[in-house]
């Protein structure tokens, strides 16, 4: 695309999102649409996942239907962005990604990536030499800003990018501010300088560029003013002294010699602690000062024995806590244990925000707070704890402790809570020989020692509850950072813990941890292999790290080759074997396995033989042969220890490299015959429930033989069509690749069984591609069974699902084949059905006449078998054949008919079919009243069915009689009550109903 071109999609997110395309503003949709678009803007051309891009728009609970939500919202961005593009052309602006989406950087401008390229050319200015040049590219910059960044936009991810976008400006202000102070222009920079700093009072850069300004003003009192009110807030918010910088800043004011230096201030390029790059935030803390890790200016603690205080005072207290002298250390010392920071940690950004509001305010808290971070092997628990320990360390004065508490391992020597008391004792201070015995007097001893100090204690690596316990600290002012693959309920609710569960990083943090491990540069240069492995890892830091390393150790190896390695051995562990146990994926997972009862690690590796993409308690149940009560306790046993994760209430899934665990344990420890035995539970189980739900949500529907010999897998029965159609909704995905799974596994008479029972459904509920897949694994295991009359319903059901995707050719074939089998079998139900199916296409293809011969076809049928129910509905579809024709009388008639058949029958579902037909064939003979009346009726009976699409589809004709009588605000309604049901499937036609909305009240429609 060329610059012109180029330069046609132009975007801002300085302020509330917009955009423009050929110099038009566009209109961005509802709030969580302007959200994607920002999240992809942000990310200059890279890609999004779509997990990272449902947790950013949605946080923690996201809807139901989240992913299809936000392919909709992906699907309007481009038919926004590109109206014109040919329908099959490929998108060239929002792209497909691996697993995401990115919006290509080289189509579009922002005024964010405009913001970048004045601060690096004021940069580059700066460095030169060129002060004024600098500072007015700095305030271009700046202009670019139009109030909040992202205003507007919903989500945890853009209120993280705002905090960071909007501390990206108070940087490129203070290195403006301060260029001009370093030429001479500090009467010019006072004001903005007084009020950024009155914004900001703890960062202690801003308090010395504001000092120096004062004092080269001449305002020497104000200066020493300012001072002892940043001082005085450091200590009241945070609790420390200003930094070595600030207090020889001071000092000099006080000798009132001549006064500040530069105080960076222009005497040092841009990038510097005087440029214009923002500080990163792993450095600094909330002060605004280099953390002491990275500033040299600071004295670091010299371990165990740095030695802060002399013992009791005059008056025999302790001069540190003021407290009565008890039996422990007769000397205070500053110990510091925490283990080295990984040098290359990244990511956890959101984790890492979270846990700010954990750290004690300047007002005493009632109790010692704890933070519990827990997850699955691998994920980095212990990584991130020590991470977050080395940034706030600082915030501790008494010191820091840390012990591994080793309750998961290689071996079951787990650390005592005594031993450990013992070992934080002697690093406080009391001589070994003061210890006491017995765990209640040491509990007791270390508490004391405790008490009026601010501690940072870290136990990692927990088992349980009663391992913590005796490690906590009673008097506040602490802060114990838990690590542990337990969710520990128990130090939750007994303790207060704040729990944070660690899962996988997102995408774009696992792009940062191989970029920091391999180099930039070697990533970058093969994008789509990185984001392979990055597949192939699941996002686990700890599979990531083991790959990197093994990356980093032949650097002459291409990342392409690495994943096709990987991709060799994906569904094993054998590719994440570090050079140690810690570092061999195989081995951390054994040792939480280790721990489990026998029922709960037979039930994890069964687990695995369940094909996804998540599993329910009853299909758990029936798995492991075990009752609904029981398998219950059993998943919370597995959930507890990070094994399994509830995604939802009752419905649970695996990390990637568990189910390969799992799966290689099943394969080991259970025989053949034990697996097949599970494996026939569970087809049993979804064969029998889906019986059972057709059964329900049509009673006069022909009944299919089950297969002989099924197990007592438990299945599921439901007292009303509501509670089937609501299973069949939520189990939509798995039963998908239930069928699949059953035709692959040697199951071929479950595998036709089951899609003939939902095939009707699937279709009633807009699922028609859903209808292909499973019909198409039905068909070739009818075919292997040699089965003709699954064969036919096989591809009856191929052939509904064609013609509803326009597929006619296709649809024909197979509902002629399928039409034959059921003649060649003597089944004349199935014979009806495909003649219905065979109607049904010709009318779709305008083919009036041949439709209504096969409906007569199909009613012949029915009447030689006593089917009064499928009488009635192929006189419903004659009724509406006559509607297409324009016959609106004989439409009423048919109708008539079939809506006296149903009630003979107690059929509420055909009856809210033929009512709504009614409806139409009345509003189209223009009696208004009479059809809104029918469609009101038709809509209540699908409501109390739990028909939502069926009832969204009425909903819309409804408001099509209301406003043939010009009732505006009742179609509104109907139409608002529509799109609520079509959102609620996340729905496709719920764009239709969208747009119609927007006409009705007279907005503008973006071209499609």
């Amino acid at each position: 695309m060329d610059a012109r071109s180029k330069e046609s999609f132009r975007f801002c997110v300085l302020g509330p999102p917009r955009a423009w395309r050929h110099g038009t503003e566009l209109a961005l949709g509802p709030p969580q649409q302007r959200a994607v678009l920002a999240l992809l803007l942000l990310r200059r051309g890279r890609a999004v996942g779509v997990g990272e891009l449902v947790d950013g728009i949605w946080g923690a609970e996201p809807p139901a239907a989240a992913v299809s939500v936000l392919r909709t919202y992906v699907s309007r961005l481009r038919r926004l962005l590109e109206p014109e593009r040919p329908a099959g052309e490929a998108p060239r602006l929002v792209v497909s990604l691996g697993d995401g989406y990115a919006l290509r950087g080289d189509h579009i401008v922002s005024d964010l990536d405009r913001f970048e390229d004045l601060v690096a050319r004021a940069e580059a200015r700066h460095a030169a030499g060129d002060g004024p040049d600098a500072v007015q590219l700095l305030g271009s910059a700046l202009e670019l800003w139009d109030g909040v960044p992202l205003a507007g936009v919903p989500g945890p991810r853009a209120e993280v990018e705002r905090r960071q976008l909007a501390e990206r400006r108070t940087a490129v202000l203070e290195a403006r501010l301060r260029i001009e102070v370093g030429l001479g222009l500090h009467e010019r920079a006072l004001p903005e300088l007084t009020a950024l700093y009155a914004a900001h009072p703890l960062r202690e850069s801003l308090c010395e560029l504001l000092l120096t300004a004062l004092y080269r003003g001449g305002r020497r009192a104000e200066a020493l003013d300012v001072y002892d009110r940043t001082r005085r807030t450091l200590a009241d918010e945070l609790g420390i002294e200003p930094g070595p910088r600030l207090r020889a800043l001071h000092a000099g004011l006080l000798a009132d010699g001549p006064g500040p230096a530069d105080a960076g201030t222009g005497g040092r390029p841009a990038g510097s602690d005087g440029g214009v790059r923002a500080p990163h935030p792993d450095v600094e803390d909330e002060a605004g000062r280099a953390h002491p890790e990275f500033d040299e200016t600071t004295v670091t603690d010299t371990g165990p024995g740095d030695v802060t205080d002399t013992g009791p005072g005059a008056d025999g207290r302790d001069t540190h806590t003021g407290q009565e002298p008890h039996p422990g250390p007769q000397h205070v010392v500053r110990p510091s244990q925490l283990p080295t920071d990984l040098a290359t940690f990244t990511g956890r950004r959101t984790q890492l925000d979270c846990f700010a509001a954990l750290l004690p305010h300047r007002e005493q808290p009632q109790a010692t707070v704890i933070g519990l971070i827990s997850g699955m092997a691998g994920a980095g628990k212990t990584t991130l704890a020590v991470h977050w320990a080395h940034r706030i360390a600082h915030r501790f004065p008494d010191g820091s402790l840390y012990v591994d508490l080793r309750g998961y391992g290689p071996s079951a020597a787990r650390t005592e809570p005594g031993e450990a008391i013992g070992t934080f004792l002697v690093a406080l201070g009391v001589a070994p020989q003061e210890v006491p015995e017995g765990l209640d007097a040491q509990a007791a001893l270390f508490r004391s020692v405790l008490a009026g100090r601010r501690v940072l204690i870290v136990l990692d690596n927990a088992v349980d509850t009663e391992q913590v316990g005796p490690l906590l600290p009673a008097a506040p002012g602490c802060l114990v950072i838990v690590t542990s693959r337990s969710r520990l309920s128990g130090l939750v609710a007994r303790h207060g813990a704040r729990p944070l569960t660690l899962g996988p990083l997102s995408a774009e943090e696992s792009l940062e941890l191989l970029a920091r491990r391999l180099g930039g540069a070697r990533v970058d240069a093969e994008p789509e292999a990185a984001r392979a492995i990055v597949g192939l890892c699941a996002r686990l830091p700890l599979a990531l790290s083991i790959v990197a390393a093994r990356a980093a150790l032949h650097p002459g190896f291409r990342l392409a080759d690495i994943a096709a390695e990987l991709r060799q051995d994906h569904g094993s562990l054998d590719a994440f074997s570090g050079g140690d146990l810690g570092t061999d994926a195989r081995a951390v997972f054994s040792w939480s396995h280790r721990g489990l009862s026998p029922e709960a690690a037979v039930l994890f590796r069964r687990l695995a033989l369940h094909p996804g993409p998540d599993i329910t308690t009853d299909a758990a149940a029936a798995l492991a042969d075990l009752a609904p009560r029981r398998v219950r306790t059993v998943l919370t046993e597995l959930t507890g220890a990070s094994l399994l994760i509830e995604r939802a209430p009752g419905r649970f899934v695996f990390h990637d490299l568990l189910r390969a665990y799992a799966t290689e344990l099943v394969e080991a420890e259970d025989d053949a015959p034990a697996r097949a035995a599970a494996l026939l539970r569970m087809h049993d189980h979804f064969l029998l429930s889906a019986h059972h739900a057709s059964v329900v949500l049509d009673p006069f529907r022909e009944v299919i033989p089950l297969p002989t010999g099924t197990t007592d897998a438990a299945p599921l029965r439901f007292s009303d069509r509501a509670r089937a159609t609501a299973w069949l909704r939520t189990e939509r995905y798995v039963l998908r690749e239930i069928v699949g799974h059953a035709a692959a596994h040697g199951f071929d008479a479950h595998a036709w069984r089951t899609a003939a029972a939902l095939d009707v459904y699937f279709n009633r509920l807009g699922y028609w591609h859903d209808l292909l897949e499973i019909n198409t694994a039905a068909l070739r295991s009818a075919r292997t069974l040699g089965s003709v009359t699954g064969q036919a319903y096989s591809l009856c059901g191929l052939g509904v699902a064609h013609s509803q995707l326009n597929h006619a050719a296709q649809a024909r074939d197979h509902l002629e084949q399928g039409l034959e089998l059921f003649r060649a079998a003597g089944h004349a139900s199935g014979q009806a059905r495909a003649h219905r199916g065979l109607a049904y296409l010709c009318n779709r293809t305008d083919l009036r006449d041949a439709a209504l011969d096969h409906y007569a076809r199909a009613v012949e049928l029915y009447r030689s078998e006593g089917d009064v129910s499928g009488e009635a509905g192929v006189l419903n579809q004659v009724a509406w054949t006559y509607i297409l024709i324009g016959e609106h009388e004989q439409a009423l008639r048919r109708c008539t008919e079939a809506v006296l058949l149903y009630h003979e029958q107690g059929d509420p579902y055909g009856e809210a079919s033929t009512q709504d037909t009614l409806g139409y064939a009345l509003h189209h003979l223009a009696r208004y009243p009479e059809a809104i009346e029918r469609f009101e009726l038709s809509a209540r009976l699908f409501h109390g069915i739990g028909d939502r699409f069926l009832e969204a589809d009425v909903l819309s004709h409804l408001a099509d009689a209301h406003l043939a009588t010009g009732d505006r605000d009742a179609a509104r309604t109907a139409l608002a009550t529509a799109l609520a049901r079509l959102e609620e499937l996340a729905h496709a036609e719920a764009d239709v109903v969208r747009r119609r909305l927007r006409e009705l009240d007279g907005e503008a429609e973006p071209s499609p």
